[in-house]
């Protein structure tokens, strides 16, 4: 699992999707530090709501282009490994179980990583941390990689995936966000499913880890009755 999880994390830092994603993430970043004085000067934010100010444009980011970002560098994690016959050899040396969660974790590191670079450049601009955004830009991307690692292992094919990342990575954020404040009974019961929902209130994200941990759960009862 470990090996994997490796191979996973540093396979994900090379490419050029993935250096122009760190480099919106370190965009965002900086330029979140550097006008959150100006935000700060309009006098219309809480001294509660002053401390997160400087993290709110890295948690709107991920908030709305993170399906699309993880789903783009990650579409394909299961699924090319079938595709590519690869998994046949993988599954002579250690278990599904460890596969799938070696992928997984390897993921959530790379994406730790990139999280806590970001956090850091703001904290070194500001000197001011909120780890409770930090937690909550966590949370809200493990959902994401869960989702991601489920749709990898129910859809066989690495293309329609690829097509499949765009299209709900943009979809995604905008539905989620209807469901958590409209009223129609019928479909808002959909938003208990979505990590939109639970990040209203401050320790409601804990909430969203379940909601991955089903996923994750499910793509190991789907990936351990497919065939190779």
């Amino acid at each position: 699992m470990f090996a994997i999880g490796k191979r996973e994390f540093l396979k994900l830092f090379k490419g050029i999707k993935s250096i122009i994603i760190i480099l919106i993430l370190v965009a965002t970043s900086y330029y979140s530090a550097k006008f959150s004085n100006l935000l700060l000067s309009l006098e219309e934010f809480s001294a509660e709501d002053s401390d997160k100010i400087e993290y709110a444009g890295l948690l709107a980011l991920l908030l709305f282009l993170g399906q699309l970002f993880v789903m783009g560098l990650s579409h394909d994690a299961m699924n090319r490994e079938t595709h590519d016959r690869t998994i046949r050899f993988l599954v002579t040396r250690t278990s599904r179980l460890s596969i799938l969660l070696g992928k997984f974790s390897g993921i959530v590191l790379f994406w730790l990583v990139c999280v806590t670079a970001s956090f850091l450049i703001i904290f070194f601009m500001t000197g001011t941390m909120d780890p409770l955004s930090f937690f909550q830009t966590m949370s809200l991307l493990i959902y994401q990689i869960a989702l991601t690692i489920l749709l990898s292992t129910v859809i066989p094919k690495p293309a329609f995936t690829m097509f499949l990342s765009v299209v709900l990575g943009l979809a995604f954020p905008i539905v989620s966000l209807w469901l958590a404040f409209t009223s129609n009974v019928y479909v808002s019961w959909l938003k208990y499913l979505t990590p939109f929902y639970y990040l209203e209130e401050d320790y409601m994200f804990l909430i969203i880890l379940p909601l991955a941990a089903v996923m994750v759960v499910i793509s190991h009862l789907v990936f351990k009755r497919r065939e190779c």
